[in-house]
């Protein structure tokens, strides 16, 4: 259900929102043109995202509708870290993706404090470090695709480092 209704905000995102409209670009500047700008494919694909979001519990459609409305208000250089993370997740693989959805379950279950604390750590590490980012992007992926006893090996490894 979470899916459809993800799957329903970034379609109507890429409807509503689109790219900022240019006059003397010849880009459209409203919903409407934008949508008689599409294919018949890309439409009768709007549309049903729009029955599948019309079919979903008025909550869950409210629930959107207010993830919509702080994307609107969001100011442009959040919105472009946004799609660069969305850009980088559609690159994960499957199971890479499903790893950070656990990740990301675990980090909610942390007291806020906590949970600030520690995206604002990783935050000002990519700051300080943004050459480092690529290198801690492949190494994420090389620790999920350990065995769990690769991983107990690579512990004792870093700790026995770590006491020399």
């Amino acid at each position: 259900m979470r899916r459809v209704g993800l799957m329903a905000l970034a379609l109507g995102m890429t409807l509503l929102v689109g790219v900022p409209a240019r006059a003397e670009t010849g880009q459209p500047r409203t919903a409407a043109e934008r949508f008689e700008r599409m294919t018949p494919e890309q439409k009768e694909a709007l549309r049903a995202k729009l029955r599948e979001f019309k079919a979903l519990p008025r909550d869950e459609q409210e629930r959107i509708r207010a993830n919509l409305e702080r994307w609107r208000q969001l100011p442009p250089e959040e919105r472009e870290r946004v799609r660069a993370n969305l850009r980088e997740l559609k690159r994960l693989t499957p199971a890479e993706r499903q790893a950070l959805r656990e990740r990301a379950r675990e980090l909610r279950k942390l007291d806020p404090e906590r949970r600030a604390e520690m995206r604002q750590r990783m935050r000002q590490y990519l700051r300080e470090n943004p050459d480092k980012r690529e290198q801690i992007l492949e190494n994420m992926r090389r620790w999920r695709q350990m065995t769990p006893e690769q991983r107990q090996e690579v512990r004792e490894r870093l700790r026995e480092r770590r006491r020399r």
